[in-house]
């Protein structure tokens, strides 16, 4: 069995709970815009939220991997009925979105996250591949990280092959066998993974049920257990790729 040279990790969650987080700074933000501009705003519910995402992608694909400029064009359809100005709606865009970053990164680690990190960091490269827009230095978890792969890098979205294949470009001479990702997706990370061969290893906090169509991967649900786990695994020769 090859030895693990790297370990790559999602973000979103698999560090900490991304949907109380998105809820928050998207609530707290609306309420931001409405008492600078001085004005209520009809913001629709979820299903009128998602409705209009679906059609800007639609119009341009790019959305769909750029979502910081998803969530400008959300603003912005919003503002530009109401401002008259444009270079005002435009100034309230662009602060409405540096609010709600600033917000985005307001989280809280699972237990035991941090801990594995900088046990983790003594012995392996490790490495970050996220669908989302969180930014490593703003939550102060860069020290650990040789290199970070977003969506906007690579121009697509997990579980295209894109944030897998950058692994190798950035990490000379690494071998698929010497990778292992470990995150909460079943298809972004899980799926991913396997199809280029890398070894996978499941975040699966809410015991949720396997529901994929290859052999289900090793799993751990509390952050406290993952060390361990990586090197019993690895004693015992379990952390397969799909060649081995």
């Amino acid at each position: 069995m090859n030895r693990i040279k790297i370990i790559t990790f999602d973000l979103d969650d698999t560090f900490w709970d991304i949907e109380s987080v998105i809820f928050k700074a998207e609530y707290e933000t609306r309420n931001w815009i409405e008492k600078k501009i001085n004005k209520k705003i009809e913001w629709g519910d979820l299903e009128d939220f998602l409705s209009y995402r679906k059609e800007l992608i639609f119009k341009n694909p790019n959305l769909e991997w750029d979502i910081s400029s998803l969530r400008k064009e959300i603003y912005r359809y919003k503002l530009s009925p109401i401002l008259d100005k444009k270079h005002e709606c435009e100034e309230i865009v662009t602060k409405a979105y540096d609010f709600f970053i600033d917000k985005r990164h307001d989280i809280s680690f699972y237990d035991g996250v941090l801990e594995c990190l900088e046990k983790l960091n003594k012995e392996y490269i490790l490495g970050v591949l996220t669908n989302g827009n969180a930014n490593i230095k703003k939550l102060n978890i860069d020290n650990f990280f040789k290199f970070h792969v977003s969506s906007f890098d690579v121009k697509s979205n997990k579980p295209d092959s894109g944030h897998f294949l950058r692994i190798f470009e950035l990490n000379a001479g690494v071998k698929k066998e010497e990778v292992l990702h470990i995150g909460d997706h079943q298809k972004n990370d899980m799926l991913g993974a396997y199809e280029l061969g890398i070894k996978h290893l499941w975040f699966n906090k809410k015991n949720d049920t396997w529901k994929q169509n290859f052999k289900k991967p090793n799993e751990f649900k509390n952050w406290n257990d993952c060390y361990k786990l990586i090197k019993d695994l690895r004693t015992n020769h379990e952390l397969s790729n799909v060649n081995d």
